[in-house]
């Protein structure tokens, strides 16, 4: 799930970036632009507050987003570095807890990454031939982190193919030998691949499907001139410290120029023009008065405070599920709340057509998880394991960092793989120890381990039965058993 499942610019010069007129549509080489000076008309600090609170929840999506972008496509020297942009990086292997760019990752498919520039022209995405016994999944995320669309086996049938994805402003025809066109709505997007795993001796099948993934730009495959390059960007180096205090909304007047304006978001794009988030123009937190910076920190804090209340009330509870929080942009209806809540605690999930997520906060008694504290028990009835078309995992991550747990059997999801390897109580029943020591050499087989401290179980369903999503299937809780 990424369901429960992002640059510092001050002082950094824009030169070369686009920058976006009043068409909405980035300029071909805009010039660099003076800092704000909205320091000098400050909006009323309980004003300031309030659009710095909106804007949090509406804009974090898009520096999460960028968090991932750069360190995945531009810090070359970073240890998340996978390829450039416009090129496939391929994980070799699941993730780990060394693994810590994207919180709550999924470790049952390995991972491939393709960061999309389509400003110059689309790009050509190759498929080899899967067959219809592996799980993949091309998941196709626009800046926004909206899923505009996916490339899986409902669109290649198992077969080989080319699809052809393209940003905002191409107008051209798909030439021939093209199966499908995929249209982003940002100029920049991401092409996250997930290729089922079967067991450990299944690696090197993946790695070989992997190596035949391929990308081109559309003129090397129809094999015409290649458009002018598109203007240089100067991509500000990602700070976390930076990202989650006032300078959060420098990283956001970055990223508008390439954020197509929506109509339906125009009014909150007048509001972060109040507080000097401009498209093109750098925000510069430091010319704002001592007053002015605590207000847009003190909305920060009031947007995580409505998250937390939220998940309480609204996730925690299942009235809200993962299907809500992800999806493309008609799916989630203008909700910022839903892809504010996605993105924070788990950027990237799927959408429910492709993948349901069932977090696990709390205890059967609505306490929540931890492993220092209890031990817990999670038994599925003969009958009653997660009815899918692919496969299900319960995947454990610790409740401070959102990442894997390291345990000594590096063991950090039990999955519908393993059901052969798992033991069955003699109604035919499973149970699964969820706890941080280990729950004796009998039961090692069914153990998920967790951490000494406060934890999280997902539980995701790839391909997922209708009674999942529509939760006629119902999970069984997690109980207490020390």
């Amino acid at each position: 799930m990424r369901l429960l499942l992002v640059v510092g610019l001050i002082a950094i010069p824009l030169v070369g970036c686009d920058r976006q007129p009043s068409s909405g549509k980035p300029a071909a080489d805009a010039p660099r632009v003076a800092a704000s000076t909205a320091a000098a008309a400050e909006p009323a600090v309980d004003e300031l507050r309030a659009i710095a609170k909106d804007a949090y929840i509406w804009g974090f999506p898009l520096v999460e987003n960028y968090k991932t972008l750069y360190q995945q496509a531009l810090d070359r020297n970073g240890p998340n570095f996978h390829a450039p942009l416009n090129a496939i990086g391929n994980s070799a292997n699941v993730a780990t807890p060394e693994d810590t760019a994207i919180i709550t990752p999924n470790s049952d498919t390995p991972y491939s990454f393709l960061w999309m520039d389509l400003r110059a022209e689309p790009l050509v995405l190759s498929i080899p031939a899967i067959g219809d016994k592996r799980y993949f999944s091309v998941q196709l995320i626009d800046l926004y982190t909206f899923n505009f669309d996916y490339i899986n086996q409902s669109v290649t049938k198992g077969e080989a193919g080319n699809y052809l994805i393209a940003g905002p402003q191409w107008k051209g025809e798909a030439p021939k030998g093209i199966d499908k066109v995929f249209r982003s709505e940002t100029p920049f997007a991401y092409g996250l691949m997930r290729t089922q795993l079967f067991d450990p001796q299944d690696l090197d099948n993946v790695k070989r499907l992997q190596a035949q993934y391929k990308v081109q730009p559309l003129s090397a495959f129809a094999g015409t001139p290649a458009p002018p390059a598109p203007p240089a960007v100067k991509f500000p180096p990602y700070d976390a410290a930076k990202a989650n205090g006032p300078e959060f909304f420098s990283y956001l007047a970055f990223l508008l120029p390439y954020a197509p304006l929506n109509a339906d978001e125009a009014g909150l794009r007048d509001r972060l023009a109040k507080i000097g988030v401009v498209p093109g123009k750098p925000f510069d937190a430091d010319r704002l008065s001592p007053a002015a910076r605590q207000a847009l920190q003190d909305g920060i804090k009031d947007a995580d405070a409505e998250l937390a209340n939220f998940v309480a009330t609204q996730i925690n509870t299942d009235k809200v599920s993962s299907a809500d929080l992800f999806g493309s942009r008609a799916q989630l209806k203008g909700n910022a709340m839903y892809r504010f809540a996605g993105a924070k605690q788990g950027i990237y999930g799927n959408s429910a057509s492709e993948a349901d997520y069932q977090a696990y906060f709390v205890d059967a008694k609505g306490q929540p998880l931890d492993g220092g504290r209890h031990d817990y028990v999670l038994r599925f009835a003969k009958d009653g394991l997660p009815p899918t078309n692919a496969f299900w995992s319960m995947t454990m991550y610790d409740g401070k960092t959102k990442l894997l747990v390291d345990n000594p059997l590096d063991r950090y999801l039990i999955n519908s793989p393993m059901l052969p390897s798992l033991k069955r109580d003699p109604d035919g029943s499973i149970a699964l120890y969820v706890q941080a020591k280990s729950p004796g050499q009998d039961k090692e087989s069914n153990w998920l381990p967790a951490p000494t401290g406060p934890f999280y179980v997902i539980l995701r369903n790839y391909s997922p039965r209708p009674e999942v999503v529509d939760r006629t299937w119902k999970r069984p809780p997690m109980e207490v058993s020390r």
